[in-house]
């Protein structure tokens, strides 16, 4: 594509240029997942338990204060998945960690 070429976005309903639409392709595939005092979560981070929660099917509690470490985005907002000993397949709300 060339600078001359438009194309129609429908969301705004207006002509824009190629490479603006290019642009806004790019930052709507980025979901922000934010812990419970609204710290930006990233691939890779620390997070700690702010509230004992049961975990079901494993038939353990993780306690306030449990480290989680290497935490993984899902692509769902509210949502991490994490490691931790014993427990398999842990994916934890957003709103019950913050980040270290």
């Amino acid at each position: 594509m060339t600078d001359d070429d438009y194309v129609y976005d429908e969301a705004s309903g207006e002509w824009i240029s190629a490479a603006d639409a290019a642009g806004k392709a790019d930052t709507a595939d980025v979901v922000e997942v934010r812990d419970s005092v609204g710290n930006l979560l990233a691939d890779g981070d620390q997070v700690t338990l702010i509230k004992d929660l049961v975990v079901k099917g494993a038939g353990q509690t993780l306690k306030r204060g449990t480290l989680i470490k290497s935490i993984r985005l899902t692509g769902d907002a509210q949502e991490i998945d994490c490691r931790y000993d014993g427990i398999k397949g842990l994916v934890l709300r957003a709103e019950f960690v913050r980040k270290r």
